[in-house]
């Protein structure tokens, strides 16, 4: 049986907050709805599903984001997880240029976990705090391929 991953869904506090952040990073908005109804409740689990989604595309079209806010049930605030938390870990992007990358996330007021790390020769790698705790893992490569 074939399988191809559709996207990486996100629950977040401000959508509007992840999309510009996500956006400024180079994704781009594939679409928004508003999302509720007997379809919705069966599909997610939760009664009274309505939530605010957003599609959002990397730039080589393979990766998607699906960022969605609650409007009902009220979002379950947590503490943001920590890297060697069970459960959803981050989501991942490979950048052009670090340094940037990390500039644009400043300007959203994200900053790495600890600093900037090179693994061998291979990257340039960080963790930042995005939007609602997110992590989100940056890396850019040090040879070209």
């Amino acid at each position: 049986m074939p399988i191809k991953l559709e996207n990486v869904g996100i629950a977040v506090r401000d959508i509007d907050a992840a999309i510009n952040f996500f956006t400024d990073l180079g994704l781009s908005v594939l679409g928004r709805d508003t999302v509720s109804g007997e379809w919705s409740d069966t599909a997610v689990g939760l009664d009274g599903n309505h939530a605010h989604i957003a599609m959002l595309q990397t730039p080589d079209g393979n990766g998607v984001l699906e960022l969605f806010q609650y409007l009902h049930p009220e979002a379950i605030e947590t503490e943001p997880t920590v890297p060697n938390q069970i459960g959803m870990h981050r989501v991942a992007f490979s950048v052009d240029d670090l340094d940037a990358a990390l500039e644009i996330a400043a300007r959203h007021g994200c900053h790495p976990l600890r600093g900037v790390a090179t693994y061998e020769d291979v990257y340039r790698l960080t963790y930042v705090r995005g939007p609602s705790g997110i992590i989100v893992m940056l890396a850019q490569a040090l040879q070209p391929g």
